[in-house]
């Protein structure tokens, strides 16, 4: 038979569980267990290995105590010293497998489904970190374990979206709020830019551009016009001379942006039909600014971690960094942002980029 047919995954949604009354010893708290992940990630993003998690749950919810306590029992001699296992959710272990990619992992989860000491049958879902490699960059090599990628079996799923932070309740409210006073105060603006495109160039009064979101789900992210017609199409003549080292692409004086589009793009007024993204849910009004997904495919592991939350109209980059700051240096503001994501931080930024707009600072 084959794994992916003899590894059932848990159907009983909406049933909870709570962890037995006598917790084994060997298995993390959640909150622990969900750091030890955390630092997996990081160690991987850094050293270019693997690891695979596996979540086990029963499939008879009622014989959970003494399931969890003999899997405890199971796991302690049959995993590596090396492996770590831990409350992933109420009612459900999880077990992190070190250095270890797909097919080890689809082993080690055929063995515990299989195995006869346990007293109730066990389902496990596979997930492997990370799911995929960018390609090498401009002057980079690529390595050889990058080249032998080799496709995710059928059993086995990417970790990157289970590693997602949700949208807080408060961040989203404030997003609405936001965006709706901004859409009404900014409305005459908005009518003039568009006639002014209009008027003086040919072409749609819009941009719409795919976007790596939360998670790397791509999205449509508007914009007004501000450049010639065929500009995607020039692009890749201008790339050597980009003032934005990595794979972004920054020009400060690029020629294929109009007279009116100068103007939109040096007070921030061509960003301003992104507010539609933000009332969609696609992108907040605080948060990493969304890459082009074709750049954003050759950013490194933990560079993609960015990717974590959902982009935004303004970040740290937006008003202390632009071109003046190296690829790298962007990714770590992004990622300090993430680390302390609060209202008044966020509202810090917004008035922060108020300032920087007003003064001509802001990037873009």
């Amino acid at each position: 038979m084959r794994l992916w047919t003899s590894i059932v995954r848990w159907r009983g949604r909406g049933a909870t569980h709570t962890p037995p009354s006598q917790t084994p010893t060997n298995v993390a708290p959640a909150e622990r267990f969900r750091a030890l992940v955390e630092r997996e990630r990081q160690r991987v993003d850094r050293n270019g290995s693997r690891f695979s998690l596996l979540v086990l749950t029963p499939r008879q919810p009622r014989a959970a105590d003494d399931l969890f306590g003999a899997l405890a029992a199971y796991l302690s001699f049959r995993l590596r010293a090396t492996d770590d296992v831990g409350w992933w959710k109420p009612g459900a272990l999880g077990v992190l497998l070190t250095d270890t990619p797909a097919q080890g992992a689809c082993k080690v989860a055929e063995e515990i489904c299989r195995a006869e000491c346990l007293p109730a049958p066990v389902d496990c879902e596979i997930y492997v970190y990370p799911s995929h490699r960018p390609p090498p960059r401009d002057g980079e090599r690529a390595r050889m374990e990058d080249v032998d990628d080799v496709q995710l079996p059928a059993a086995a799923r990417p970790l990157e979206p289970v590693l997602m932070q949700a949208l807080p309740a408060w961040k989203r409210a404030f997003d609405i709020v936001g965006a709706m006073i901004a859409i009404v105060l900014f409305s005459p603006i908005v009518l003039a830019a568009a006639l002014a495109i209009k008027l003086t160039s040919r072409g749609p009064v819009f941009f719409r551009q795919l976007r790596d979101g939360r998670g790397g789900r791509q999205f449509w992210v508007y914009k007004f016009r501000t450049m010639i017609v065929d500009a995607e199409q020039k692009k890749q003549a201008l790339r050597a001379i980009s003032e934005q080292d990595g794979p972004a692409f920054k020009l400060a004086r690029d020629p294929r942006v109009t007279p009116v589009g100068r103007f939109l793009r040096k007070t921030c007024i061509d960003e301003l039909p992104q507010l539609w993204n933000v009332l969609r849910g696609e992108m907040s009004l605080v948060g990493p600014r969304p890459m082009d997904s074709k750049e954003s495919q050759y950013c490194r592991g933990w560079e993609r971690r960015r990717l974590d939350v959902t982009p935004g109209l303004t970040c740290i980059w937006q008003v202390d960094g632009g071109s003046r700051v190296p690829f790298a240096e962007w990714m770590r503001m992004d990622i300090r942002y993430i680390r302390r994501r609060t209202l008044w931080h966020d509202v810090k930024l917004l008035l922060k980029t108020v300032v920087a707009v007003l003064s001509c600072r802001a990037s873009n």
